[in-house]
């Protein structure tokens, strides 16, 4: 049995967290403010954000390592098994919105958890993923976007791609509104397969692309001219984003119910949004073209 590196998967993070607001701020040309905090029931974390930047209008990328000795409702709901066991939980997880209406919002997270009890084997994982939110579709994004998470999957075996596509599509879905969130992109959790070496491998594969599929799209698109109607579309969809994390996030909400930083968790929220009543977008427009054509489920590839 392969033991688990807790420093490993540590220092992996950390320096993540620092590569992405590295690159991130060549594209912007802004600077994080960093935050660094404690927890009362044990760890704590570093916080990144970058407001009113050029390129984004407000991002976070945090790192976190929490610990504690009973798990909140949302970990142990599916898992009962759990209750009773001490646990640590680190990731980094992430959030972008862009200025620009064309430029897309992005989210990423990877993150390892286990749970272990006297004189039973730990229970561990990994999971994670990131996704992508345009506000005006562009295929060759969406491709290539797409094409980036198949190839950090493809050393892992040929399912996983499929199988980790088709469970982001599922997870970032509004219930209540019976639409994505965006573009989907990999979603994975409960992931230990193979061993504590190649879950591992696994995670900092989908780590590490996550910036490479997102840098260039955003180069891309950051200096777009848009005008109002652009920006209020991209206001109002922001609400579909605020209306899944704060309702269905797991992330969210394990962070809430394990007494995580406030600031730190919510700071995925965008800093404006609009919600308009029984808005439609016109027929034939640009706008419900997202609707039609890039939020349903497809095989992009």
């Amino acid at each position: 049995m392969q033991d688990v590196d807790l420093d490993a998967v540590k220092n992996y993070l950390l320096s993540l967290q620092d590569d992405i607001c590295a690159q991130l701020t060549v594209v912007d040309g802004g600077q994080f403010v960093e935050d660094s905090w404690q927890r009362a029931e044990g760890g704590g974390g570093r916080s990144r954000v970058l407001e009113n930047g050029a390129a984004i209008e407000k991002g976070g990328v945090n790192f976190s390592h929490v610990f504690g000795t009973q798990l909140p409702p949302s970990a142990t709901a599916h898992r009962p098994e759990l209750a009773g066991r001490h646990w640590q939980a680190m990731g980094v997880s992430l959030v972008i919105h862009p200025r620009n209406p064309y430029a897309p919002t992005s989210h990423a997270n990877v993150r390892f958890f286990i749970a272990e009890k006297e004189g039973e084997a730990p229970v561990w994982w990994f999971g994670g993923g990131f996704d992508l939110t345009p506000y005006y579709g562009n295929e060759d994004d969406v491709r290539r976007w797409h094409r980036t998470a198949r190839d950090a999957c493809v050393p892992f075996g040929e399912d996983i791609y499929p199988r980790f596509k088709k469970w982001c599509d599922e997870y970032f879905f509004l219930k209540h509104r019976g639409e994505a969130r965006g573009v989907g992109g990999l979603f994975f959790d409960d992931y230990n397969e193979a061993g504590f070496n190649n879950a591992f491998a696994l995670m900092r594969s989908v780590g590490d692309a996550y910036i490479c599929a997102y840098r260039p799209i955003l180069e891309a698109r950051k200096d777009m001219p848009y005008g109002e109607r652009e920006r209020e579309f991209q206001l109002y969809r922001r609400g579909r984003y605020v209306e899944f994390n704060l309702v269905f996030d797991r992330g969210t909400l394990f962070g809430l119910q394990s007494g995580g930083r406030t600031e730190s968790i919510l700071m995925s929220l965008p800093p404006l949004v609009s919600w308009r009543y029984d808005w439609q977008p016109k027929p034939g427009s640009a706008e419900a073209e997202l609707y039609e054509k890039f939020l349903p489920a497809r095989d992009w590839l």
